[in-house]
C-alpha cells in the first residue's frame, strides 16, 4: 500500500521525522519497501503571474515576459514555452534558485534582452515529464508564496509491504490506528456524519446468497453532475497512493477506500432494472468488466445483478453496461460486506486483480458499511452536488462475523517473551490497539474489533504486546544451555558433502526455478503431459519441471551470451511428475504427484581452464564420467547405452549403482544444440541425490609388504562386446590373488580383423604372506584367458 506522509499526519501526528516515522512502522510489522520524496530538492521558486507576453524582438519562439513574483517590482523573464499567456500563473525560479540537478539561475542575456529568472515547466521541477509548455497553477494560488509550501512538496510517499493477515491496515485511517497505538498519540479520525436523505429515490436491495455476502447497503443520489471536476488536493492524495485520478464519482470512491479501507462501487441508476440482487451466475451468464473484458462466471463466482442481468463480479469489478459516465445525473452507490472465502482467488483466476478484491479476499471491516456509505455520499453531495435517498440495507446477522473473546494468562505472554511485563502494562498496550479487555485477575479476556480479522488465539495477542512494547526494547540475550555431540553415521553422506565434492572438481552451484516451459518440458523430456501451474507467474514458466537438466543448459545460455565458453554448473533440487512418471528412488508422493531429489551437472566448453601445462581440448562424456565416478568412489559404476529426448542417440548412458539404475549420463540432443546457438554439445548427468548420499563404510585389512606381479593382457572380441562386460568376465574368474583389472588401450585397425576390436587389460596380482611363484602367475592368467573364451568369445591378441 502507498500512501502520503502529510496525509497521515492529518489522523495522527506524532513528533518524528519520516525517517523515524518509517522505522516505526516497520518494527511494527507494517514494512516500509520504500519512502521517496514528492518532488526532488530545489529551492527559490515562487509563485507567479504573467503580467505580460509578448513577442521576443530578436526571436520568433522566444517571449518577452513582465512577471509578478510578489515584489515591489515585476522581474523581466525571457520564456519559449508556446503556453506563456498574460494572466497565467506559474512557478518562477527567481535569480539564485537551485532547481533539480544542481542547476542554478542566473540572470542572463538572451538574444540581446536580459533575463532576470526562469518560468518553469513540470519536468524542470522535477514534477512530471511534460515539458511541452509551462506548468499552470490554480487562479487562487497566492503569489509570491514558496512553490513548495503552496503544492505541499514537501512529503514523503511510504509503500509498506503488509502481510495477508493485517487488511484493517490497507487504509490510512488503519496505519494511522497502528501508529497511533505505538505512538500513543491522539488519533483523529475521519470526518463522519449521517446523512440525512433528501430524496424518496430508493431502490431494494436483496440477498439471495447471505452467506457469502451476510452485509450490503445501498443508495440512491440523484442530480448528481459526473462532470464535475475532482479538487486538486484529493487529486494528489490519489496520485500520491499510486492511483490515477478517473472522474469526479469514481475518484471519491477510490478516496473513501483509501481513507477508511470500505471498497465502493458507483452504479449509474438510470441503468438498473428492479431489485438489487446479490447473488450465484446463472447458467451461460456473462458480463462485460469496466477493464474491457468479457467473462463468464465459474458457479462459485457471487455477483450483483438487476432484474434483468448480471451488473458485476461482486467485490472484484463493476461491469461497463451499469456504470457511470460523464453523462450520469443519478448513481446508486454501493457499500457492501462479502466474506473472504467468497472472494479469495476469483480475480486472479479471471487474470487480473483489483483494489477491492485484495481487500475483501483478505477481510474487510465488517461494520463499516454504513459509515463509508455515509462519507462518500458526503463528499459526493460536497463536489457533485444532487440529493441523497434513504440507504437501503439488507442484512443476514446469522452470517455475520462472530467477535469471540480470546483468553490471555499474563503469566503466560511473560514466559513465551522473556520479559517483565506487568497486568497492567499488558492491559495498557492491548487497550491501545482497540482492544476491549476484561480483567479476571488471574486471565483476561480479549475481544478483538470488527476491523481485526488476525486475532484468534492467545498467542496472536502475545504477537500484538510484542508489538507495542517494541521489538528493539526486548533485550536480545545469548542462549545458554548445555550441547550434546549428535551422532554421525559413516554410511551416508549429506548434501554438503555432495557440493563440497564437486566444488572441488571446479563446478559451481546454481539454483533455479521448480517452474518451466511447457516446451522445454516436452522437448527435453519428452513430456506431454506435465503438472500444470494453475496460477503461474508467467506465461514461460506454466509447469513444474521433471528434470533438472534444462534449467541447466538454460543457464548455458545465458552465459554464452556473455561470452562465458567455459561453463561448469550443478544444481541439487526437487523435480515433479505424475505418480506413474516416477523413475524410482526415494521421494515424496503429495496427493498423486512424486517429487525426488535429483543431482544434475554440465560441462561445457574447454575441459582445463587455460594454462600452459595442458593442451587446449573441449570437455567430452568421458570427463563428465570421472567426475560422477569421482562422486561414487570407492562405489563402482556401471553404465549401458540409453535413448533420452535431451541426449544425442550414440553418446548417452544409463548409470547403474550395484544393479539399480539411478541416472544418465550423455551429451545434449544436436538438435537442441543448433535450435538454441550452443556451438559445441555440453555434456550433462542427472542421477538420483539418494544415491550420491550412500557411503560405504570404511573396512581396514592388511598391506601386502610382498612384491607385486603385473601382466597385460590384449583381448580381441567381437565389437558388439563391451569393455565392461569383458571387465565383468575378467573379475568372475579372477583368483584371491589378483588385486586389480584395468582397462588401458582399445585398438582397431591395422592387424584387428573386421568386425574385432583389441583390449588391453593391466592385471596386479599380489599376495599378503609370500611372493607369488610363476606357476601361480601363469595358472591365473590361463584362468582367465579360458573364462573370457568362454563368455564373451574373446581369445588372445597375438
Amino acid at each position: 500500500m502507498q500512501f502520503s506522509e502529510n496525509w497521515l499526519r492529518t489522523f495522527v501526528n506524532p513528533p518524528l521525522g519520516a525517517e523515524a516515522l518509517g522505522h516505526l512502522m516497520t518494527m511494527a510489522g507494517l514494512e516500509v519497501e520504500e519512502a521517496h520524496p514528492v518532488a526532488p530538492p530545489f529551492s527559490g521558486v515562487v509563485v507567479a503571474r504573467i503580467i505580460e507576453a509578448e513577442k521576443h524582438p530578436n526571436a520568433d519562439k522566444l517571449k518577452l515576459c513582465k512577471v509578478d513574483v510578489g515584489e515591489a517590482e515585476p522581474l523581466q523573464i525571457v520564456c519559449g514555452a508556446p503556453n506563456a499567456a498574460a494572466g497565467m500563473k506559474v512557478p518562477c525560479a527567481k535569480v539564485g534558485a537551485v532547481l533539480p540537478g544542481n542547476f542554478a539561475i542566473k540572470a542572463a542575456k538572451l538574444r540581446g534582452v536580459e533575463s532576470f529568472g526562469m518560468l518553469c515547466s513540470g519536468r524542470e521541477l522535477g514534477l512530471s515529464e511534460d515539458h511541452g509548455g509551462l506548468f499552470g497553477l490554480q487562479e487562487d494560488a497566492p503569489v509570491g508564496m514558496d512553490i513548495r509550501e503552496w503544492l505541499a512538496l514537501d512529503d514523503t510517499c511510504f509503500v509498506i509491504k503488509l502481510t495477508p493477515n493485517r487488511a484493517d491496515c490497507l487504509s490510512l485511517t488503519g496505519v494511522a490506528r497502528e501508529v497511533s497505538a505505538l505512538t500513543g498519540e491522539r488519533l483523529v479520525p475521519a470526518p463522519l456524519s449521517l446523512v440525512p436523505p433528501a430524496s424518496d429515490a430508493c431502490r431494494a436491495v436483496v440477498l439471495d446468497a447471505p452467506e457469502k455476502c451476510p452485509r450490503y447497503c445501498g443508495r440512491v443520489i440523484s442530480g448528481v453532475d459526473a462532470k464535475a471536476q475532482t479538487p486538486d488536493w484529493m487529486k494528489d492524495r490519489l496520485k500520491r497512493s499510486g492511483l490515477r485520478p478517473i472522474s469526479a464519482l469514481v475518484d471519491i470512491t477510490n478516496y473513501a477506500m483509501l481513507e477508511l479501507g470500505q471498497p465502493l462501487h458507483v452504479f449509474d441508476n438510470a441503468r438498473l432494472s428492479g431489485a438489487i440482487h446479490v447473488r450465484l451466475p446463472r447458467p451461460g451468464e456473462e458480463l462485460r468488466l469496466l477493464n474491457e473484458q468479457q467473462v463468464k462466471p465459474s458457479p462459485d463466482t457471487l455477483l450483483i445483478a438487476d432484474e434483468t442481468r448480471a451488473l458485476a463480479l461482486a467485490g472484484i469489478m463493476g461491469g461497463e453496461e451499469s456504470g457511470v459516465t460523464l453523462e450520469t445525473t443519478e448513481v446508486f452507490l454501493e457499500s457492501a460486506f462479502f466474506a473472504p472465502d467468497a472472494i479469495a482467488g476469483r480475480a486472479r483466476a479471471y487474470g487480473f486483480s483489483s483494489d477491492a478484491s485484495h481487500r475483501y479476499e483478505r477481510g474487510v471491516d465488517f461494520q463499516l458499511q454504513r459509515p463509508a456509505i455515509e462519507r462518500a455520499t458526503q463528499l459526493i453531495l460536497d463536489i457533485c452536488g444532487g440529493a441523497a435517498g434513504a440507504v437501503e440495507e439488507a442484512r443476514s446477522d446469522e452470517h455475520l462475523p462472530l467477535r469471540e473473546e480470546v483468553i490471555l494468562r499474563p503469566a503466560r505472554a511473560r514466559q513465551v517473551l522473556g520479559i517483565e511485563l506487568d497486568t497492567e502494562t499488558i492491559r495498557s498496550l492491548l487497550e491501545r490497539a482497540h482492544l476491549a479487555v476484561r480483567d479476571l485477575a488471574v486471565e483476561l479476556r480479549v475481544t478483538p474489533p470488527a476491523f481485526r480479522f488476525d486475532i484468534e488465539t492467545e498467542e496472536d495477542l502475545i504477537e500484538e504486546i510484542a508489538r507495542l512494547h517494541g521489538y528493539d526494547n526486548i533485550p536480545a540475550l545469548v542462549p545458554q544451555g548445555s550441547l550434546g555431540m549428535l551422532a554421525s553415521t559413516e554410511s551416508s553422506r549429506t548434501d554438503w558433502d555432495v557440493r563440497r565434492c564437486l566444488a572441488g572438481r571446479g563446478f559451481q552451484e546454481v539454483v533455479n526455478y521448480a517452474f518451466v516451459d511447457s516446451a522445454w518440458e516436452r522437448d527435453f523430456c519428452g513430456n506431454n503431459t506435465p503438472i500444470r501451474l494453475a496460477n503461474p507467474i508467467a506465461s514461460q514458466m506454466d509447469v513444474m519441471r521433471s528434470s533438472l537438466i534444462p534449467g541447466l543448459v538454460a543457464n548455458l545460455v545465458t552465459n554464452r551470451k556473455r561470452q562465458q565458453s567455459r561453463v561448469r554448473v550443478f544444481e541439487l533440487g526437487r523435480c515433479f511428475a505424475h505418480r506413474e512418471q516416477g523413475q524410482g528412488g526415494a521421494g515424496e508422493e503429495v496427493s498423486g504427484f512424486y517429487q525426488p531429489r535429483r543431482l544434475a551437472a554440465l560441462a561445457a566448453g574447454a575441459a582445463f581452464p587455460e594454462q600452459w601445462a595442458e593442451p587446449a581440448r573441449a570437455v567430452d562424456f568421458f570427463d563428465l564420467k570421472g567426475d560422477i565416478e569421482a562422486l561414487f568412489a570407492p562405489h563402482p559404476l556401471t553404465f549401458a547405452p540409453v535413448s533420452f529426448p535431451a541426449l544425442h542417440p550414440g553418446r548417452a548412458a544409463s548409470v547403474f549403482l550395484e544393479g539399480r539404475n539411478i541416472g544418465m549420463i550423455g551429451e545434449l540432443h544436436p538438435v537442441l544444440v543448433q535450435r538454441l546457438e550452443l556451438g559445441m554439445a555440453p555434456i550433462v548427468f542427472e542421477i538420483e541425490l539418494d544415491a550420491a548420499l550412500f557411503a560405504k563404510c570404511p573396512a581396514s585389512g592388511e598391506i601386502s609388504r610382498m612384491p607385486a606381479v603385473l601382466r597385460d593382457l590384449a583381448l580381441v572380441v567381437s565389437t558388439d562386446v563391451s569393455a565392461e562386460r569383458v571387465l565383468n568376465a575378467l573379475h568372475e574368474a579372477a583368483p584371491a590373488c589378483v588385486r586389480e583389472i584395468v582397462l588401458f588401450d582399445i585398438y582397431q585397425g591395422k592387424g584387428i580383423e573386421s568386425g574385432c576390436k583389441s583390449l588391453a587389460f593391466r592385471i596386479s596380482m599380489q599376495d599378503t604372506h609370500r611372493t607369488l611363484e610363476d606357476a601361480e602367475v601363469d595358472e591365473a592368467i590361463s584362468g582367465l584367458l579360458r573364462h573370457v573364451e568362454r563368455t564373451v568369445g574373446g581369445r588372445l591378441r597375438v
